[in-house]
């Protein structure tokens, strides 16, 4: 593994933590926020990517017709994963169900490419349903034992309805987003097949292009930029004399904005410099992390059924990726290398 691998590895862990943390706060302060954060998400990506990866000065690799479907399936996760919260979906919740990118990925290769799969791969994605099945009824639970709880679905008219109901729009979105991603994976793979790997360009067209899709929004996305204008404030000074106040709902939108560039402008570059497996495991642990965290940190709910079903979505993926056997033979090579015990080999096996 190069250098370029290793920092890449290391940014995915710092940003995409940083990410989850700021919209969790984002989310506990307006949990409707979901388009806005998803468009500021786009907006800034995209405009940064204009200044740093001079697309608009060196010719497109990939051609723009191509770039249509897969930039309308990622505008399509991106907004049915983050409009999940505006349906009471709680954040380990969130995390764990988009831990299930190989079933989904496992799903769409035997119906759209005939690939078969091993025994193991069969068990570790048999794993990560159970988890996920097991969280989503533990979940579902807890929903309907909150009698006195409602959520307000249009913010419009401000009407309540059935928690449980509106929940499970919730889960079907994220169902939807499961299986988008897991398509666009397959279409973004076939064009780097065809084109090469150019991950600055594809992170610039793909936030650029979705940007006029937001208009649709726009209403909605006014709505909750009010609200985060009007969230309480915080005083920032600058020196010793310069001080300023800032809605503190605005400092995490723009901590989250960065925090999403850095993130998966680093997993961009590591689809290009590492493996399948290693990206897999990179992003897997760093959502055990962010997991973790937010239920220590944040105090959410998380029963013993929720660490059974997280540790079963987490070991399935560890055994998909085969993680066991690379980790047996990288022991075996460096005993074989360093040692030349041929007496252990032998034992191991």
């Amino acid at each position: 593994m190069n250098l370029k691998a290793i920092f890449a590895i290391l940014i995915v862990f710092i940003g995409c933590c940083c990410n989850a943390v700021s919209l969790e706060l984002i989310v506990r302060l307006d949990p409707g926020a979901g388009n806005l954060v998803t468009f500021l998400h786009f907006l800034m990506i995209a405009v940064i990517g204009s200044i740093t990866s001079r697309c608009f000065t060196v010719g497109r690799k990939i051609a723009l017709r191509d770039y249509a479907l897969l930039v309308l399936l990622f505008f399509g996760s991106n907004v049915c994963n983050n409009y999940a919260f505006n349906f009471n979906i709680a954040m380990p919740l969130h995390m764990i169900f988009r831990s299930g990118t190989l079933m989904a990925n496992m799903i769409m290769g035997i119906f759209l490419q005939k690939k078969r799969y091993c025994l193991r791969q069969y068990s570790g994605v048999l794993f990560i349903t159970i988890g996920i099945v097991l969280c989503t009824l533990v979940s579902s639970a807890n929903i309907r034992n909150r009698t006195h709880a409602t959520l307000k679905v249009n913010d419009a008219t401000g009407s309540a309805t059935s928690d449980l109901f509106w929940w499970s729009v919730g889960i079907t979105l994220l169902t939807t987003a499961l299986l988008v991603s897991a398509y666009m994976s397959i279409y973004q793979e076939l064009l780097y097949k065809r084109y090469g790997k150019h991950p600055n360009e594809a992170l610039f067209y793909t936030h650029l292009l979705p940007l006029p899709g937001f208009i649709f929004m726009a209403g909605n996305i006014v709505q909750h930029w009010q609200i985060a204008v009007s969230s309480p404030k915080v005083a920032i000074t600058i020196g010793s004399t310069d001080s300023w106040s800032i809605p503190v709902m605005i400092l995490y939108l723009i901590g989250n904005g960065i925090a999403q560039y850095i993130c998966i402008s680093a997993v961009y570059v590591l689809t290009t410099e590492c493996t399948s497996l290693t990206v897999t495991m990179v992003v897997t642990l760093r959502k055990f992390l962010s997991l973790i965290f937010s239920v220590l940190y944040f105090r959410n709910p998380f029963t013993i059924s929720h660490w059974i079903g997280t540790a079963l979505v987490f070991f399935g993926t560890i055994l998909f990726a085969n993680v066991f056997i690379q980790l047996r033979d990288a022991f075996r090579e460096r005993v074989l290398r360093g040692r030349g015990h041929t007496l252990l080999l032998a034992v191991i096996g």
